[in-house]
């Protein structure tokens, strides 16, 4: 009970890890020397550690645990496991260097119900918000086993790929459509600014004004006349959006057809699914859950309403006694790659390798297809909001080289 008392301190710290690497991070500790030695048990050989500042303007305490957090969690707790440290001191040790105290508090109700003589999927599943039937279960399969620290060990490979994957998806819609924002921001503020102050200077011309002009003068006249209309529109048509998108399954079905009908990034979500499915299917498979339920949890995993149908009926298929390959084959929706990689990996009974293949197959390549998205992006980019903006500036300017040529 002493150690509740402690006052703890945070310490960033440099060193080798296991492997030889050079790693880096943050561990809470009641004393430089306290530090060292959890660095130590961690396998981490410390060459700087050093005591941080109390003051942080940026400081993680309070936030809200992210999937990623779960992922490292997992990845630290089978470290400790393998490194032979039982799993209630190795809970406690991975608590202690943890900063968020949401995820904090977590790890210790975890680590209390174990303790109290809970299995750890059964106290990991009374936090459905993080831990879900598909984490629950590995977890389980992993205990009855007797190889937890290789199920877990598994599962953090599962979850870091699957965010890695989502990263990718956001880097491929977040950067077209923040540059687009920016030039229709930009935009809106020429037109309620910048344009007015021409207005004002062509009503003294007593000259014709060209046609591109007095358009977009009247569409200044429009947007400063009905700009709080146009402004509260937008924000009631997101924020519909965002409601029927996590309330009406219809509408998520209709948008998840949609996006993959999208040129480019429809291709990217295609492979982003088929490797989530892989990834999904070749953990569950490999640690001993039957074929049928892994196809249940790859479905539920897909987080696509036509690849999850196609999954539920090459489920239905298989538990009939059809084969996965001519189940898959009959759905349409896999390339035939992947069919006859399926294929192979049932004939040599190495289908969760196979699965495994897959999966880093299709996440490199929507690595790539991110990257050269990108690539083709910024010139596209440049010429549209080139073409927007340098429209409103040559439009102004128009009458001025007119007047010009007139004298």
């Amino acid at each position: 009970m002493a150690s509740k008392t402690k006052k703890i301190f945070t310490f960033t710290w440099a060193g080798l890890d296991k492997s030889g690497n050079s790693s880096k991070g943050k561990i809470q500790a009641a004393s430089l020397a306290e530090a060292k030695a959890l660095l130590r048990r961690q396998g981490v050989a410390p060459r700087k550690v050093s005591k941080e500042s109390s003051f942080s303007l940026f400081s993680a305490r309070g936030q809200s645990i992210k999937p990623v957090d779960i992922a490292f969690f997992t990845r630290q707790v089978a470290t400790m496991l393998k490194a032979g440290v039982p799993l209630i001191q190795g809970l406690e040790i991975v608590a202690t260097g943890v900063e968020k105290d949401k995820l904090k508090k977590l790890i210790l109700d975890i680590r209390d119900s174990v303790n109290s003589g809970q299995d750890l999927a059964s106290s990991m599943a009374r936090h459905p918000l993080y831990f879900d039937d598909l984490y629950c279960s590995l977890v389980a399969a992993g205990e009855q086993s007797g190889a937890l620290e290789t199920m877990l060990d598994r599962i953090a490979t599962y979850k870091e790929k699957l965010e890695s994957l989502k990263a990718k998806i956001k880097k491929a819609l977040t950067y077209p459509i923040a540059v687009l924002c920016v030039g229709l921001l930009v935009s809106v503020l020429l037109l309620l600014k910048v344009v007015p102050q021409f207005q004002d200077i062509f009503s003294n011309f007593g000259a014709d004004l060209p046609g591109f002009t007095l358009m977009i003068l009247a569409m200044s006249d429009f947007v400063q006349e009905w700009w709080m209309i146009i402004a509260a529109g937008m924000v009631i048509f997101f924020y519909l959006f965002i409601h029927f998108k996590r309330t009406s399954v219809k509408f998520a079905n209709w948008l998840d057809k949609v996006v993959l009908k999208i040129p480019v990034l429809g291709d990217i979500l295609r492979k982003a699914v088929i490797a989530r499915f892989a990834r999904t299917l070749s953990t569950t498979f490999a640690a001993g859950v039957p074929l049928v339920e892994a196809l249940e949890s790859a479905a539920g995993a897909s987080g696509n309403v036509i690849y999850r149908d196609a999954i539920i009926q090459i489920r239905n298929a298989v538990s009939t006694g059809q084969t996965l390959q001519n189940s898959m084959q009959m759905t349409g929706v896999f390339p035939n790659m992947v069919v006859q990689m399926i294929a192979i990996g049932e004939e040599a009974g190495s289908l969760d390798s196979m699965l495994d293949k897959v999966a880093a197959f299709y996440e490199e390549e929507v690595d790539n297809a991110v990257d050269n998205m990108s690539s083709l992006m910024e010139p596209f980019i440049m010429v549209v909001l080139g073409t927007i903006v340098g429209g409103l500036v040559v439009a102004m300017y128009l009458p001025i080289f007119k007047l010009g040529a007139v004298v």
